[in-house]
């Protein structure tokens, strides 16, 4: 056989071909797919053993769950209901100076206990939010900074699909993952809170004449009658997560069966509630949904010819032992592990990092004795970053075409939001019992 760099084992060669492929602006999954054929055919085995090893990773119980959640999110973002949520928080905050701010980061928290994908939460309820604080008097690039960074955050918050995926590698419990996200979740969106003071507003006289052209809803009512009104418009949107959540978290279907639920939700909600669902929007939800889902279950059907060969040719044993002699101070291994992921982060979206990363992590957090549901939600947050840092951060590009703004206004809008989640990452890995409070006893 050929060797594509003489002297180096095909897992490294494997390895080092796949970010060739990814410099080359291959797509992520054929840069895994050809790779792993590449190594496979120097291994000596026939490629109708593809066919099997694929089948074999996708044809996962608990892996239903990613294009079902997309399908609900899709759904609930083109039913009007992502609309009516933000009508109730504005009204909920009323006319706190600056209040727009505080309301976009409440939705999209809101929201990726709704959608579980961070690039489809951009779409979904970005243009509003982006509107509305432009209103409020916020800058545009900021705004959309916002926007990417609460809707990154949706692979944090419950139900996550990262969470999803991380759950069915690791082989761990996925509803005390997501009883395990909800306090670092909320914890993450405090921390987007701390940028608000310090963004550059436009004058008072300038924000009053931008709120004119879209006055508070319900206008000419008092505030009591208006939150009401503002309630009952969107109780059924409001419901979604406490039905989602509330029936993993009591034991009424599971995380995967979850996702079924919610997508038989939005309908009813869509069809009966708001009466806003038609055969174009089903159509449109429907074919955006499948889209979004075959380019995730794409790279998880390759990322499994990737990994089969990372684990035949032992990679896991001798960059985990790598690893694990870097140092003896744990403090120090876990440092490293998160600057990988996060440089990782930069260059492939999140399911490919988890494919390509776990394996070799895994071990090491087992020999370690960390918790694996901590290590999850640490892993969560540091890949949530990865979403919003150029040059691949997806969030960014998503944003750039709602805002319509040039991606590096965008970036330099998400920068001060970088630097408070970094600060949040530091704080949930340096203090663990954070995302134990919640999974305790589960």
């Amino acid at each position: 056989m050929y060797d594509l760099i003489p002297g180096l084992a095909t897992g490294t060669e494997m390895v080092l071909l796949f970010f060739i492929l990814l410099a080359l602006r291959v797509p992520v999954a054929f840069s895994l797919g050809l790779s792993a054929i590449y190594a496979m055919w120097q291994m000596g085995f026939g490629l109708d053993l593809v066919g099997d090893l694929i089948s074999a990773g996708i044809t996962k119980f608990s892996l239903l769950a990613i294009p079902f959640f997309i399908l609900a999110g899709t759904l609930l973002g083109t039913l009007g209901i992502a609309e009516r949520m933000i009508r109730f928080f504005r009204v909920l905050i009323g006319s706190v100076p600056g209040g727009m701010g505080l309301v976009g980061t409440v939705v999209c928290l809101f929201w990726g206990a709704v959608s579980g994908s961070g690039p489809a939460s951009v779409a979904a309820i970005g243009p509003m939010i982006i509107k509305g604080m432009e209103e409020d008097g916020y800058p545009r690039a900021y705004s959309a900074g916002l926007v990417c960074t609460g809707a990154a955050l949706s692979i944090v918050i419950p139900p996550s699909i990262g969470l999803v995926i991380y759950g069915v590698i690791a082989e761990t419990s996925i509803s005390s993952l997501f009883l395990a996200a909800i306090l670092p979740g909320i914890f993450m969106g405090l921390m987007m809170l701390l940028t608000l003071p310090f963004a550059k507003t436009k004058g008072a006289a300038v924000s009053s004449k931008l709120q004119e052209l879209s006055p508070m809803p319900y206008a000419g009512h008092a505030y009591p009658r208006r939150l009401m009104l503002a309630f009952k418009d969107s109780f059924w949107g409001l419901m979604t997560p406490v039905v989602i959540l509330g029936g993993i978290y009591s034991g009424m279907f599971t995380p995967t069966e979850a996702a079924l639920v919610a997508t038989v939700y939005a309908l009813l909600v869509g069809g009966l509630a708001y009466g806003t669902l038609t055969l174009k929007g089903l159509y449109a939800a429907l074919t955006n949904a499948a889209a979004s889902s075959a380019m995730v279950m794409l790279v998880v059907a390759y990322a499994s010819l990737f990994g089969w060969v990372v684990s035949v040719e032992d990679l896991v044993g001798s960059y985990s032992g790598a690893l694990l002699g870097l140092s003896e101070n744990e403090a120090v291994i876990l440092l490293v592990i998160m600057v990988i992921l996060l440089i990782a982060g930069m260059f492939m979206d999140a399911v490919t990092v988890m494919f390509i990363c776990l394996p070799i992590f895994l071990p090491v957090a087992r020999e370690l004795e960390w918790d694996l549901v901590w290590f999850g939600v640490l892993m969560m947050v540091n890949l949530a970053i990865g979403l919003i840092t150029p040059p691949v951060g997806i969030n960014l590009y998503v944003a750039a075409n709602v805002a319509r703004l040039p991606i590096e206004r965008i970036a330099k809008g998400t920068l001060p939001f970088l630097l408070v989640c970094l600060i949040g990452l530091v704080v949930i890995a340096a203090f663990p019992a954070l995302s134990l409070v919640g999974s305790a006893g589960n």
